[in-house]
């Protein structure tokens, strides 16, 4: 069940005309926005990726670089949701449902960023960055563990192209001169990450859907920043995901500070400028980009596949600001692939088909004052 038919179920303010797609659901122009802040948000996560690079080559411990981002991160998100009056559904929402948002948001955040930045100690971030694409495949290959629904079909066009895009990780991984011991856990701890978040993401947009964001505050007033009963939103699910993740998050911070001691002043300027960039800012625009699409197999994929641009933008960057190996011929032929792939799936979005018009409901108007959802 989606979160905007849910919410005119409950409120009756519908619109005929935006029921056919215009929700940025449907029609070739929702998915161009949202690819379009998709490929934004990998712009900004590569910034994950060399600055954990560098922090693990300057003697960094790992666990500070993953914990760090997210403690730096949880102050942010409740500071945009405090302005926008939209604290007290989250706190609800987590008393709601406590045990699947702890276990859904550390898969989500925790079994996803700590594997990262594990396997940044262990290989240079271009290679991180392109092993993390098959994240595209596992989200293809898990959608129908999670949905009981249209959404659970595997669509074969997006197979097809998650295929390109891994056969583009494999030449890249070649193209780096073989496997080494060191190498293959790198790969393995990314594919731990690569599985759990698509998983943790999709299931707490479920739980964030499910739970009222609206129920009138003391005053009278709506509380939130969408319709009674229309869910969290972006910046609500995120801060939700922060708080839930807390207590791993606290107990990776504590392994780093028992097996390394405390980070240096670079390592909690560097991780700040993570938080920003990818926590915050990538984050925020990639799960905005996979809310519009919710409804639709393809075009979900489509965007998620646009992860796989954060491979070119680490490649041309790494060298030249981590002072790093430059990829080689045949990993610049893997990424090339790669680019190509999420291409092509562009377009494959464009085209998707928007489900049955009867089961399309238009949000409420005052969701699309959401910034996130721009």
């Amino acid at each position: 069940m989606s979160d905007s038919a849910t919410a005119d179920a409950r409120t009756g303010r519908a619109s005929g005309t935006r029921a056919a797609g215009g929700d940025g659901s449907g029609g070739a122009g929702g998915a161009t926005v949202a690819i379009g802040l998709a490929v934004l948000g990998a712009l900004f996560f590569s910034v994950s990726f060399i600055a954990n690079r560098i922090m693990a080559v300057d003697g960094g411990a790992w666990e500070w670089s993953a914990s760090l981002r997210f403690l730096y991160s949880l102050p942010i998100f409740l500071a945009i949701v405090a302005a926008r009056r939209g604290v007290r559904p989250v706190l609800r929402a987590l008393r709601a449902n406590p045990g699947p948002w702890v276990l859904w948001s550390t898969v989500g955040f925790g079994l996803f960023y700590a594997p990262i930045c594990l396997a940044a100690d262990l290989a240079p971030g271009w290679t991180v960055a392109a092993t993390w694409q098959v994240t595209i495949v596992c989200g293809v290959l898990l959608a129908p563990l999670l949905y009981d629904d249209d959404r659970g079909r595997i669509p074969v066009q997006g197979l097809v192209l998650s295929g390109l895009i891994l056969a583009g990780v494999f030449l890249t991984q070649f193209g780096h001169g073989g496997l080494s011991w060191e190498m293959a856990g790198g790969i393995a701890v990314v594919l731990v990450a690569a599985i759990a978040y698509p998983v943790g993401n999709r299931r707490t947009m479920e739980l964030a859907v499910a739970e009222p964001a609206g129920t009138a505050a003391e005053g009278g007033e709506p509380e939130g920043t969408g319709p009674a009963g229309a869910g969290l939103d972006t910046f609500q699910r995120l801060l939700a995901m922060s708080l839930a993740s807390l207590p791993f998050w606290l107990l990776v911070a504590l392994a780093g500070g028992l097996r390394a001691g405390p980070p240096s002043g670079g390592q909690l300027a560097t991780t700040a400028l993570v938080a920003v960039c990818s926590g915050v800012i990538a984050t925020s625009l990639f799960f905005a980009a996979t809310h519009r699409v919710r409804r639709h197999p393809l075009r979900l994929a489509a965007v998620e596949a646009t992860q796989a641009a954060e491979v070119a933008f680490v490649a041309l960057a790494e060298p030249v600001i981590a002072s790093s190996a430059p990829p080689g011929a045949w990993a610049w032929t893997g990424i090339l692939a790669i680019c190509a792939g999420v291409v092509l799936y562009a377009f494959a979005g464009r085209g998707g088909g928007a489900p049955d018009a009867s089961r399309e409901a238009s949000p409420d108007v005052s969701r699309e004052r959401d910034p996130a959802r721009r």
